[in-house]
């Protein structure tokens, strides 16, 4: 009885002993950019076997029986990524690694710009759109402003010909319509719209977050249109050192430097130098003016992340930007500044900014944002100055909390606003004095996130501010979201309230260039709109492992007071009033996002709008929008590890700032398309060479865009006692000198070449 006891023990043992040697085990680590990721999804597709990261980026996965799998790693924020392993007697441990790489603009992105806290892009009841550095390292370029020409619904938008400023319009609002936010701070407005997006270093951009529509119960003035929050990267995540330098075969040079160091134990520090020089002057279209403005630009940014007890967030900002800018009558020198003799546009811009986060040492969750810049101007425009100087202190206090299906957001804000010019925009005719702006705009804003079952999420919102200047303002929202149980289908409905208030010379640079004269009718009222979108996105997986994104929306908004520049009343003004009647910006859009297991990847967008004008009973197309706007973009790397992508984007006709019926140039500009072909290869993981060729088919408006260049200072123009252009033979179609007929740049095909260092 003993001996078969005994007998089946020995049985059994070599039974289990049989089936562990025929399982085996597959471990590795998940990282990107060598830094390790965590809590990163690893399995065995079809199976049930699978483990999450720890903070080393480590898993392992056993007792897998002996065959062939597909092993999985999908995350938050980065491209999913599988390989084929096979287990067996000869091979019963893998050891396999994963390098994920960022997504370009997948669904699952986490954000934090629709709702001021961090949440998945599917879970935001405010549809947010992202974008990270590998999208716009598809079209490299010297500013996050040029980078922005591939998103759609977003067009940057020059508004001079010859001194080359621009702003950034959203749905075809206006750049002043369009609030730009550095790491959720509120310090690229105001003066600063027209440069802000320049000399940001781009190695410093861990994402970029578009939210279309109005955003002013959580950020008030300005986010009307729209909101743009360059998101910089975490010193903790950034490499040790990052050198990215390009040239262009026009003699543009653009140099980005990251660099990350510590400061004791308890502090990481991130350093990015930005420097840009275009010292060339080209005239292709032969009206001897600048087809592009000569620039010396350099950027410093420093930002330290403290640590803290309970992983409390301190984390402190600084960016510095000096810029020197000209354009003008090739033989323009420093000497004919603010002269008569020879036209010019110069500009000197220095301006700082120092922002930052601190949460309380409180149970409870509450956040001091702050912001500090500085903004100072010199500048000529032919030989009227415009000096300014502005000053911006920002703070803002919130706390989150939930209770049960409520998450709360609330907080109190204040943001105090120095303003003073050379121009009537502070010119105290009464006293014969110049009297700066002085606004002081405090503010309370709730938010209340409810959770109505896991299917639906309901997101109620209003901010008041008191502006000094104009009283009270109340701003509401409401969203709604409802999503099906696997998160494939996802249906956002919003409605809100915007307003802004205006400052013509800080925003519109057609003010001060050329030779119009600048004409206000009354006293300038905040602007307010009301705004609707449906927004409705799907995720579809095919059996092929292909994945396709489908995101649409259709807009509607609603302007009251609006203040639109009028070119057309009087050829040589512009006449600035509040619109006795409305506006209305209109469409739809549609993102597609396909992605196969080839690695081929297509990303494009269509925008159909239309922005219209009603007043007096006319109804009009608002100035410089298009109709259509397409972009597109095409990536896939070879076996070889050689990487195309192809991007471009499509803009249908403008209508465009006419001098009066007598003036022959087109009232509309003609359809256009900018398109890029970039080839990159990397070199181990240190060293990345890429090159192409912009604007491929050589697009560049016509040479007539510059009204009379060769006659800048109007001394052979003839007017009559009301200031009116008078036709003469050598005149006939009453023109003066006028650079704000434009709709795209003067830059031509040139090709491009350059090379990225990065340490880990």
């Amino acid at each position: 009885m003993n001996f078969l006891k005994i007998s089946l023990i020995v049985a059994l043992l070599c039974l289990t002993c049989s089936a562990v040697a025929q399982s085996g085990r597959v471990s590795g680590l998940v990282k990107s950019e060598g830094v390790p990721i965590e809590f990163a999804n690893v399995g065995l597709l079809g199976t049930t076997f699978g483990d999450v990261t720890n903070a080393d980026g480590f898993y392992k996965v056993e007792n897998l029986p002996f065959g062939e799998y597909t092993l999985v790693v999908s995350v938050i924020g980065y491209e999913k990524v599988q390989k084929r392993i096979v287990l067996s007697a000869e091979k019963t441990s893998l050891t396999i690694n994963f390098d994920l790489v960022e997504s370009v603009n997948q669904l699952e992105d986490v954000v934090v710009s629709g709702t001021l806290k961090e949440v998945s892009r599917l879970d935001s009841p405010v549809p947010v759109e992202v974008y990270t550095k590998q999208f716009f390292k598809a079209n490299p370029t010297p500013s996050i402003f040029e980078s922005l020409q591939n998103v759609n619904g977003v067009r940057p938008q020059l508004n001079c010909n010859v001194c080359n400023t621009g702003d950034i319009h959203i749905n075809g609002l206006e750049g002043p319509y369009t609030m730009v936010l550095l790491d959720g701070m509120p310090i690229v407005s105001g003066l600063s719209t027209v440069y802000g997006l320049t000399g940001i270093p781009q190695s410093l951009i861990e994402r970029v977050e578009i939210v279309k529509g109005p955003a002013s119960t959580l950020y008030g003035s300005e986010a009307v249109g729209g909101l743009i929050n360059i998101i910089t990267k975490k010193p903790s995540s950034a490499p040790l050192t990052s050198v990215d330098v390009f040239a262009t075969g026009w003699g543009e040079v653009n140099t980005d430097v990251g660099l990350k160091y510590n400061l004791g134990k308890k502090a990481q520090s991130l350093l990015g130098v930005n420097y840009f020089t275009f010292q060339n002057p080209i005239d292709n279209n032969g009206d001897n003016f600048t087809d592009l403005t000569l620039q010396n630009r350099v950027s410093i940014f420093n930002k330290i992340n403290f640590q803290r007890k309970q992983n409390r967030v301190f984390s402190l900002a600084a960016r510095y930007v000096y810029e020197d800018r000209w354009g003008g009558e090739l033989d323009w020198k420093t000497e004919n500044r603010g002269g008569t003799e020879v036209y010019g546009e110069s500009i000197y811009t220095s301006r700082w900014e120092t922002f930052g986060i601190y949460q309380l040492p409180t149970s409870e969750t509450l956040n001091f944002q702050f912001s500090a810049n500085g903004h100072v101007q010199d500048s000529f425009y032919g030989d009227t100055s415009y000096d300014a100087d502005q000053y911006v202190v920002f703070g803002q206090l919130t706390w989150q909390k939930t209770r049960g299906k409520h998450d709360f957001v609330s907080g109190a804000v204040y943001r105090y606003t120095y303003y003073d010019d050379n121009t009537p925009a502070t010119f105290d005719a009464f006293n014969d004095s110049n009297n700066a702006s002085i606004t002081h705009l405090p503010g309370l804003f709730v938010q209340d996130e409810i959770s109505l079952n896991t299917n639906n999420k309901l997101l109620l919102g209003a901010r008041y501010d008191f502006n000094s200047l104009h009283g009270s303002i109340l701003t509401p929202r409401v969203n709604y979201k409802w999503n099906s149980a696997d998160k494939k289908n996802i249906l956002r409905i919003s409605a809100g309230n915007g307003y802004r208030v205006a400052n013509v010379f800080t925003e519109d640079h057609a003010a001060l260039t050329g030779a119009r004269t600048v004409e206000f009718e009354g006293e300038l009222n905040p602007e307010t709109s009301w705004n609707a979108n449906v927004n409705f996105i799907k995720k579809i997986y095919t059996s092929k492992s292909t994945f396709i994104g489908l995101d649409a929306t259709a807009f509607y908004t609603y302007f009251t007071n609006r203040i639109l520049p009028d070119y057309e009343s009087d050829p040589n003004k512009i006449i600035y009033a509040n619109l006795d009647g409305n506006s209305i910006s209109k469409g739809v859009s549609l993102n597609l996002d396909v992605a196969w297991e080839s690695g081929l990847k297509i990303n494009g967008g269509v925008t159909v709008m239309d922005v219209r004008v009603e007043e007096d009973g006319e109804s009009r197309r608002q100035i410089l929008t298009e109709s259509v706007q397409g972009v597109w973009r095409v990536g896939y790397t070879l076996n070889n590890g050689l990487k195309i992508d192809y991007t471009g984007n499509l803009y249908g006709p403008m209508r465009l700032p006419l001098l009066g019926d007598l003036d022959n140039r087109p009232a509309e500009s003609p359809w256009f398309s900018i398109q890029n072909v970039q080839l990159s290869k990397s070199f181990g993981r240190k060293w990345e060479v890429y090159g192409g060729v912009k604007n491929l088919l050589n697009f560049t408006p016509d040479a007539s865009s510059i009204a009379r260049p060769f006659d800048p200072f109007d001394r052979n123009v003839v007017f009559d006692t009301d200031g009116q252009v008078i036709p003469t033979s050598s005149n006939p179609n009453a023109l003066t000198f006028d650079p704000s007929y434009v709709y795209a740049s003067n830059q031509g095909i040139r090709g491009f070449l350059g090379v990225r260092f990065t340490v880990r």
